[in-house]
């Protein structure tokens, strides 16, 4: 009879259910060659809205700091954390585990992208294989000691963010959305799914909200008057940061060269990084028997 914790049925004073009548899913442990503290998702209702972009900027950000920091790139049908960064290189193995491979700061990126002869090769699997991938890069890859591993999270509600809300020990998830209310609308599917998951999360976060003019100063929004604000209230959530459209962003993210981000505009997600720091283990609202707490 094995024991182990448990998304949905953990037992409210020891935080473990019995396997074998348990209807949930699993929490799968850490390996052998893995010590990692914290575990926080970047997680957007749909695609296009910068998520890995700052996925990319709050590992730069705790890096900096002098954490020891990770990305798993969960969106294995459109991996974008290794063309950030500029990583070319393929995962060498140690034993049984394989090699994440390591930035210029040190921040250690798995992602199936590594992995392809080329980097615009399609993956073409359907959902149980994409879920499968995903907790490989949990059980099988060496992370070492870590402060925080930031998942990198595909858009949506489907098979994967299940999958990672459900197999991997989340300590907090980070939703974001850009102004426009039709992006707003599927980040509230996100905020349900995340609530029945029983997965805490920090805040939101409003990116490409704002353009500045670089001959006046004016601050210039392309999508309206940003809604996001409004609907962390609504929700009861805290809005943790927003983000411009920066041109500077974007050109050192088609370079490969993200990390080269100045210190200066990083300020910006500051909030967000102060709120990963202070650490979030509570009790998540509606969920009685919450592992999290």
């Amino acid at each position: 009879m094995s024991e182990t914790k448990c998304t949905t049925c953990n037992d409210k004073d020891t935080g473990r259910c019995n396997t074998e009548q348990c209807t949930g899913s699993p929490v799968l442990p850490q390996n052998d060659a893995s010590d990692i503290k914290q575990v926080v998702a970047v997680m957007s209702g749909k695609g296009g809205v910068g998520k890995s972009s700052v996925s990319a900027l709050l590992a730069i950000a705790l890096a900096r700091r002098g954490y020891k920091v990770g990305i798993l790139d969960a969106d294995i049908t459109g991996p974008s954390i290794p063309k950030l960064f500029g990583l070319v290189d393929r995962p060498e193995q140690f034993n049984n585990y394989i090699l994440p491979v390591k930035t210029s700061l040190g921040i250690q990126v798995m992602s199936l992208n590594l992995f392809l002869p080329q980097e615009d090769d399609p993956v073409i699997w359907r959902g149980p294989i994409l879920s499968s991938a995903v907790k490989q890069f949990w059980t099988d890859v060496a992370w070492g000691k870590l402060d925080y591993l930031i998942v990198d999270m595909p858009p949506g509600t489907g098979d994967v963010p299940l999958t990672v809300m459900q197999s991997l020990p989340l300590n907090g998830l980070v939703v974001v959305s850009s102004p426009q209310d039709l992006a707003m609308m599927v980040v509230g599917k996100t905020i349900k799914m995340a609530r029945q998951a029983c997965i805490p999360i920090l805040g939101l976060v409003e990116n490409m909200s704002y353009i500045t003019c670089p001959h006046c100063g004016e601050k210039i929004q392309p999508f309206g008057h940003g809604s996001v604000k409004e609907a962390a209230s609504k929700k009861g959530l805290p809005l943790l940061a927003v983000l411009p459209v920066d041109p500077e962003l974007a050109k050192l993210a088609d370079a490969g060269r993200i990390e080269d981000y100045e210190e200066t505009s990083l300020r910006n997600i500051e909030p967000l990084v102060e709120v990963v720091e202070k650490g979030y283990n509570r009790k998540v609202e509606g969920c009685e028997n919450c592992h999290h707490q």
